[in-house]
């Protein structure tokens, strides 16, 4: 059982940290209670944890390469739990969302490591049992998130979904030193601080234009002006890193159709299987009137099928090649995603479970594979590079859809609103609906419009995920090949365990 404990530390880490993306949004209507504080600030306690994850992921692999994979996974954790202290301790929602943006600091440092430890840890048959259990904890994590909050949130206190993070990161720690390799980095020179800082300028930008294209419009002129001041720093980011020796993120990597199509996998599978998790939450609580842990649980199905089917795949799927893996995975997401969209006006919590079971087995397929497939198709010094680019590429498309989804689905039930003339503010009151105001605005309008009018949005963003995943499958069983049998052969501890396309 000891060769299992780098395992279990890697995966109590991502558990932990993953868990802190969605179980926020369960607790909001008690820290708005209790913190005073705006529904918009609030959103920031989400937001920011996921944008300075997403933003300095490349950097974490690139200094994890040069510093060694274990010393920056034990700072991150290390990191993540004092934030994690001070945002159960926050007296105000300003100290909340500093703290939470340490939280995603610490949080970059673990998660850009998870790979390659697992991958330095374990050869062979072990390394695809590894990834299948650390794939199963990512899969769990993300739908877990709200049915955890839940339960803390109504039993204990809302504090709780962070201080719950202290011993299951000292557990970490101590695993962390008494098991995982202890290898010195192998890359030469400085974190690309130049990199780093424009990448997260374009990254902040952008989801912050998103977020106010869907409250102001997109003919806004700050709306216009954020947006382009993030394909601005884009620009930049894309040409410091074609100049630099020692770049956060290697562009050449890119000329690889198999590492392309893989980011862009990695980005598709978060958005179209988790993104819109959000919106069932808030329909389950205000439309349907359950409670936080029901709520919660709505989306179990989804976790608890995605969870057996990554352990499973560890073993049974050995010799699969990726990207069948991973291109049949994100087609049953599609799959899953499309039968979602028979929600209507009427439906109970029932109507998704066919959807989200599905969506939970390609989820289940592909995650694990994705970062080992990463790992595959460069070389071994840029092992923490490929990491911290797969997951800030999941990060990003998470954080990227969230704000998208928002505008499509108010806009739908705006639209439902105007066209049935029940009430005089549609677009005020899309908003509202979609925020979960179901229950204030049913002294404005019959219940069975306002029903109709989630209903349609729920299944407008359910037809994008469809279509996003549906196209990003599609373009790995297309494009995703093997490296070249030397290459192979010169990166086998790295692709053991891969199978064989």
């Amino acid at each position: 059982m000891r060769k299992w404990l780098p395992l279990l530390a890697v995966s109590l880490s991502t558990f932990m940290l993953l868990i802190d993306l969605t179980i926020v949004s369960i607790a909001a209507p008690d820290l708005v209670e209790e913190l005073h504080s705006s529904f918009a600030a609030l959103q920031w306690t989400v937001d920011l944890y996921v944008l300075v994850l997403a933003a300095l992921l490349m950097a974490a692999g690139s200094l994890s390469d040069r510093l060694g994979h274990r010393r920056v996974f034990i700072a991150g954790l290390v990191v993540f739990a004092v934030a994690s202290l001070a945002c159960g301790l926050a007296p105000n929602t300003g100290v909340l969302i500093a703290a939470r943006a340490v939280q995603g600091l610490g949080a970059a440092a673990m998660y850009a490591t998870n790979a390659a430890l697992l991958a330095v840890t374990y050869t062979g048959r072990d390394r695809s049992v590894a990834f299948g259990v650390w794939g199963a904890a990512n899969g769990a994590a993300a739908a877990a998130g709200p049915i955890l909050g839940g339960v803390l949130t109504e039993h204990v206190g809302w504090r709780s979904i962070f201080l719950v993070n202290l011993p299951v990161a000292a557990a970490a720690v101590a695993l962390a030193r008494l098991a995982l390799p202890s290898g010195r980095g192998t890359a030469a020179g400085r974190v690309d601080l130049p990199g780093v800082t424009s990448f997260t300028v374009a990254a902040t930008l952008a989801v912050y234009g998103l977020i106010r294209a869907g409250d102001t419009g997109w003919t806004d002129p700050l709306t216009i002006g954020v947006l382009a001041g993030a394909a601005a720093a884009a620009l930049v980011f894309l040409l410091l890193e074609r100049g630099r020796a020692n770049p956060m993120l290697d562009l050449t990597l890119f000329r690889r159709p198999a590492f392309a199509v893989l980011m862009a996998g990695a980005a598709a599978l978060t958005a179209a299987a988790f993104a819109n998790l959000v919106f069932v939450s808030l329909w389950a609580q205000s439309v349907l009137g359950l409670g936080a842990m029901k709520a919660g649980l709505v989306l179990a199905p989804m976790a608890v099928v995605a969870f057996v089917v990554a352990g499973a795949g560890g073993r049974l799927l050995h010799a699969v090649p990726p990207r069948h893996t991973i291109g049949w995975g994100l087609l049953l997401v599609a799959a899953g995603t499309a039968l979602c969209t028979l929600v209507g006006p009427d439906s109970g919590w029932g109507a998704l479970l066919p959807g989200l079971c599905v969506t939970g087995v390609g989820v289940g397929l592909s995650t694990p594979v994705l970062a080992s497939a990463a790992l595959a198709v460069v070389p071994p010094e840029r092992a923490g590079m490929a990491n911290g680019a797969s997951n800030t590429f999941r990060q990003l498309g998470y954080a990227l859809a969230l704000p998208i989804f928002a505008t499509v689905v108010t806009g739908q039930a705006r639209n439902v609103l105007a066209d049935s003339g029940a009430i005089a503010a549609p677009e005020t009151a899309a908003k509202q609906l979609t925020g979960g105001g179901y229950h204030e605005l049913l002294a404005h309008a019959p219940a069975t419009t306002l029903r109709t009018a989630y209903a349609a949005g729920l299944d407008r963003i359910f037809l994008l995920c469809a279509v996003l995943a549906g196209l990003a499958g599609v373009a790995v069983l297309l494009l995703l090949r093997p490296p070249a049998r030397t290459h192979a052969t010169r990166e086998e501890p790295v692709t053991a365990g891969l199978g064989r396309a």
